[in-house]
């Protein structure tokens, strides 16, 4: 589960850049990005358990992936993960929904 390697990575870089009881980090998640929300949310609690960030909450913004088509000059919206226009073409480049930044953080 990588989730839990990302929430560790969260707290450390939160725990680096703030002192006091954090109470909420904003997180946005691109939904390219391989990361289940919710499993990041459980792995948080557990990372943050012992530290600043033990009571805080999770909140999880997720980021809706854009791609362009190559062969008929479109930009899309990703709706699953096949990289597939509606023209019918694989020739994407995905755009965003890559996505996993802090975006703020609530100290007390």
């Amino acid at each position: 589960m990588h989730e839990l390697a990302i929430a560790e990575s969260v707290v450390s870089t939160v725990l680096e850049r703030t002192s006091g009881r954090v109470r909420v980090v904003r997180l946005r998640v691109g939904r390219m990005s391989g990361v289940v929300p919710d499993a990041l949310m459980f792995c948080f609690e557990l990372a943050a358990a012992g530290t600043s960030l033990e009571s805080a909450t999770l909140e999880i913004e997720e980021e809706v992936g854009r791609a362009h088509c190559r062969d008929c000059d479109s930009d899309f919206t990703m709706r699953d993960a096949f990289l597939l226009c509606d023209c019918g073409s694989a020739d994407v480049e995905l755009l965003s929904g890559r996505e996993l930044q802090v975006t703020s953080v609530e100290v007390a």
